[in-house]
């Protein structure tokens, strides 16, 4: 239901999904009235494949996070992380509101072993033609160390589950790759990676996320988002720069047309729906995060996302190497004892 668009693309982007991927179902959470309206306009051969599951409420998207938490327990958001505690479902899906969904997931599903706090994840492109895993992007501002050394061993559970990296690199955001670089909490966070045992590489820097210096990128969330938002930002005015440039006369609207099929390869390749679905990882249950204003493409490759998550096990990927982070060095406990005063007296 959520989403600018709401069931006309999610239902829409659910049965394309169903007709790629044979092995799955689809349960569409939702105001029942709508939901049947916007199905009976859509025709697909896997809608076989796709349930209903009526509700009574809607999260809107400016709705404050604590009262959709505690007081719409039918809504749509609700109930479908309700489902995937429940085992009815193996992930949740939702375009709607990112604050709610956080809130709702993590007193849903609760934390993992070692997982101090969610954090979002998503994949951006790189110029190798692969991606680059990014966390967090946004649900923590403020981290410790080793909520940072937390994130670097759920980058790679996700990476290796997802993109198939038998042992992926990891790379800590700094403003330099020499190690007196930073504040206090990067440098530490960077010691703890060091004998993390995971394939840590040092500090990276911004640019180096499109250039997939390494396949996992580790920073705070309000870091994160500044740099998924400007990166963002720069494409979109890029693609404007380039649209503007062609259309500016005759002549270079000729050179358009001839220069069009290169435009489109262009224009696929840095298609942000391609990358639409961002994981929030860390909870015992797979959700994933839509953008609001996905379209029928968007919302599909969040579907895709959510399936590999599910059928390569990212969940017990994330405890296994939770399970294999070295533990840090019980401190020693010395028993006190009194001072004693002469001819044998306690002093207390």
């Amino acid at each position: 239901m959520g989403g600018d668009h709401g069931p006309s693309v999610t239902l829409a982007a659910a049965l394309a999904f169903l007709e790629q991927t044979p092995d799955a179902r689809v349960i569409a959470v939702g105001l029942e009235a709508p939901l049947s309206a916007a199905l009976a306009k859509l025709h697909s051969s896997a809608a076989n494949r796709l349930t209903i599951h009526a509700v009574t409420e809607v999260v809107e998207m400016h709705e404050p996070p604590a009262l959709a938490l505690r007081n719409k327990k039918d809504s749509s958001m609700r109930v479908a992380i309700n489902l995937v505690k429940e085992g009815a479902a193996e992930a949740c899906v939702s375009a709607g509101n990112t604050g709610a969904l956080m809130a709702i997931s993590r007193f849903v599903l609760k934390m993992l072993p070692g997982i101090d706090r969610p954090a979002i994840a998503a994949q951006l492109p790189t110029k190798t033609g692969g991606v680059t895993t990014v966390l967090d992007l946004g649900a923590n501002v403020n981290c410790t160390p080793e909520q940072l050394a937390q994130f670097a061993v759920m980058g790679v559970a996700l990476a290796a589950a997802v993109n198939g990296i038998a042992q992926p690199t990891v790379g800590l955001l700094n403003i330099g790759e020499e190690d007196i670089k930073g504040n206090d909490v990067v440098k530490e966070a960077s010691e703890l990676l060091k004998v993390s045992g995971l394939n840590f590489r040092g500090n990276v820097e911004g640019n180096d996320i499109f250039k997939g210096t390494t396949d996992v990128v580790v920073c705070d969330g309000f870091v994160g988002n500044v740099a998924l938002k400007t990166s963002e930002g720069l494409t979109q005015m890029l693609y404007e720069f380039l649209k503007a440039e062609f259309t500016r006369n005759a002549l270079t609207k000729l050179v358009a047309m001839v220069a069009y099929p290169v435009l489109q390869a262009f224009k696929r390749r840095i298609d942000p729906r391609r990358y639409n679905g961002a994981t929030l990882i860390g909870l015992k249950g797979i959700v994933v995060k839509s953008h609001g204003s996905a379209d029928k493409l968007a919302f599909l490759h969040a579907l895709r996302k959510a399936h590999a998550e599910a059928t390569n096990g990212v969940l017990e990927k994330i405890a296994q190497r939770m399970a294999a982070m070295p533990r840090p060095p019980t401190p020693e406990v010395v028993a006190a004892v009194p001072d004693a005063e002469p001819g044998g007296a306690v002093r207390a």
